[in-house]
């Protein structure tokens, strides 16, 4: 491949019968022995582009590496931004040490479909380049047949649509995909659609909870929590006084008379209070600190991940509220800021239903959505063990 050039060449191939393909698939499967990972595992997205409003869309959603054929090109872009720059050279892609990264195998037929083995590639990627309307079934045998095989495979992709057959393909996708894409469209549908597909596969269950107890009590140490992400309406923390039940704590994202909307804040609770976070665990909230994570539920349990921006702690009056569990025998506790800002989410009642109720307008029969949880997951990550 010449340096300036980077584009692959499009040899047009017209298809093969079903049955030649079954036969490629029938002796890819022997490549690697079958394994049972989850079709949830990360997947790779590696951008390949001239463009740098490309380059730009893409950093802002979180892709920083790029595939260059011109080394003066990736120079002159890691200069404007923090990326990771692989170069092409032939069928072969290196990084700035000159260190080989990934191998690329052209397929056109099942003929060289049978002719890669995934386990005796030196390198631990694997770029398969399908050409000519080989998008469909190729992806499913390459699933198929590097199964349990030890690099990681992806699929150079010209749009955001044929990207998303290549992750799909036998439910379970490629590891990944290089989308080779001069349109930033492609990058924003690209990154709506692992939006979508993370909300869809990550829920959690909510329950509804009767309010108990409401009552004022002195001041203390609160915390708020504010993320590098905005929270619609709806969305909030999962905090509580015991990580077996954990209320969801409404964001700053409504209106009030005495404050403006501040849709990145959580005023959360105080110090002592646990917080959920990803990987099933919780941690304190005197805890968080800017660059870590948690996570953002909605009411109908759907949840994403959020960088900490920065953390409050100040000095606030405070109210107790308690509540049992709707059918259950199961009572948990919160305490939050006595504020008008600082609101309780509830179970979604149709139009007229409220999203939240502020914990001054609380009372007693009121119902509120909690996270209940088997037990304490809390993560000391000092002793490095649950507490």
């Amino acid at each position: 491949m010449a340096v300036s050039s980077l584009a692959f060449a499009r040899v047009l191939v017209p298809p093969s019968p079903r049955t030649a393909l079954a036969s490629a698939c029938s002796h890819s499967i022997k490549m690697c022995a079958s394994s049972a990972s989850p079709s949830e595992s990360k997947k790779t997205v590696w951008v390949w582009t001239t463009n740098r409003q490309v380059m730009t869309a893409a950093v802002e959603r979180g892709w920083s590496t790029f595939l260059f054929g011109s080394k003066d090109l990736g120079k002159d872009w890691s200069s404007t931004a923090r990326i990771n720059p692989l170069f092409i050279d032939g069928l072969e892609i290196f990084d700035e040490k000159k260190q080989k990264i990934a191998v690329i195998s052209e397929v056109s037929s099942p003929g060289e479909l049978e002719l890669i083995q995934p386990d005796n590639v030196e390198v631990e990627n694997i770029v398969i380049d399908f050409r000519g309307g080989w998008q469909v079934i190729p992806a499913e045998n390459i699933v198929a047949a590097f199964q349990g095989c030890r690099g990681t495979v992806l699929a150079v992709s010209t749009n955001s649509t044929e990207a998303q057959v290549f992750l799909e393909a036998l439910e379970q996708g490629l590891d990944g995909v290089i989308l080779k894409v001069e349109d930033m469209d492609d990058i924003i549908k690209l990154k709506d659609y692992f939006d979508r597909r993370n909300e869809a596969k990550s829920q959690l269950m909510l329950t509804k909870a009767t309010v108990s107890k409401v009552e004022v009590v002195g001041m203390g140490d609160r915390v708020c929590v504010d993320l590098c992400s905005m929270m619609r309406p709806g969305e909030g923390l999962l905090v509580g006084s015991y990580a077996r039940g954990m209320f969801l704590v409404h964001s700053e994202c409504l209106e009030t008379n005495y404050i403006a909307s501040r849709p990145f804040r959580v005023n959360a609770g105080p110090v002592h209070a646990y917080v959920a976070v990803p990987g099933g665990r919780t941690s304190y909230l005197s805890e968080l600190q800017s660059g870590r994570e948690v996570i953002v539920v909605d009411q109908n349990g759907l949840w994403r991940t959020a960088i900490v921006g920065r953390v409050k702690i100040e000095s606030r009056p405070l109210i107790l509220v308690e509540a049992k569990e709707n059918g259950g025998d199961d009572t948990y506790s919160i305490f939050l800021q006595n504020a008008e800002t600082v609101a309780l989410i509830t179970p979604e009642k149709g139009s007229s239903g409220r999203t939240a109720i502020p914990v001054t307008s609380l009372k007693v029969g009121d119902e509120v959505l909690v996270r209940k949880q088997g037990g304490a997951r809390h993560w000391n990550r000092d002793s490095g063990v649950y507490c």
